[in-house]
């Protein structure tokens, strides 16, 4: 505890302002690739992955300039139960809410739009999309968070809240990334583990698309998508 009061003290006011553009950079990649590609280019694989390239090439360059191990910013295996752990509870709660609630209103999808998401290259596809989500949120967002207003409450709720409004204008999605943005930002600065909050993360997603309808979750789309798909 000492050390770490210690090390927030030695934060310089040009590190802080470096956290708010590696933040912004990231946001704001998000941002273009939400709402202007898809008005360009629609939605073209190429252009989402130009997108990854540029945050994967961006993160690694943060990354070496700061002297962040891989270990450090979560791409490890030694801490990887440690990480379950702490996601086992609340990632058991929010399945069965879900799947309460989906019974409840009669909106369960499973197995009549689900089926086909359970196909192995889909399992795969959903497996990556959460780490490279997971990457980008803790490693960078996160991290940076944390150099802004330190670990705790404070950083948690904000990199939480940025994921969720990320989701805009998918209400639905909204909501189900701030809490589970909540749970993973709070995971992560306990034992920075992406594999386990990738595994997390599409696990949540089978959760979410099984307990509810493809229309209620508008196809999952988010920005100028969610406007372009005909449900």
């Amino acid at each position: 505890m000492i050390e770490m009061i210690e090390m927030e003290r030695h934060i310089r006011p040009e590190d802080k302002m470096r956290a708010v553009e590696r933040m912004t950079f990231i946001l704001l990649c998000v941002l273009i690739g939400e709402w202007v590609f898809p008005l360009i280019f629609g939605h073209q694989p190429w252009s989402f992955s130009l997108l990854v390239v540029v945050i994967l090439i961006f993160g690694f360059s943060s990354h070496r300039a700061l002297h962040e191990s891989l270990a450090e910013i979560g791409l490890r295996l030694d801490n990887f139960l440690a990480a379950a752990r702490l996601l086992a509870t609340p990632m058991l709660l929010a399945s069965v809410a879900l799947l309460v609630i989906g019974y409840r209103t009669r909106s369960l999808g499973f197995p009549f739009n689900s089926m086909s998401i359970f196909q192995t290259r889909n399992l795969i596809w959903l497996f990556w999309w959460g780490l490279l989500q997971q990457y980008a949120l803790q490693a960078i967002v996160n991290r940076q968070a944390q150099t802004l207003w330190g670990k705790g409450a404070r950083s948690i709720i904000a990199v939480a809240l940025m994921f969720a409004l990320l989701h805009l204008p998918n209400l639905p999605l909204v909501l189900a990334t701030f809490a589970g943005g909540l749970v993973w930002a709070y995971t992560y600065q306990k034992a920075p583990n992406l594999i386990a909050l990738a595994l997390s993360h599409c696990i949540m997603t089978l959760a979410l698309i099984w307990a509810f309808s493809t229309h209620l979750l508008h196809n999952l789309r988010v920005g100028a998508g969610y406007f372009m798909t005909q449900l």
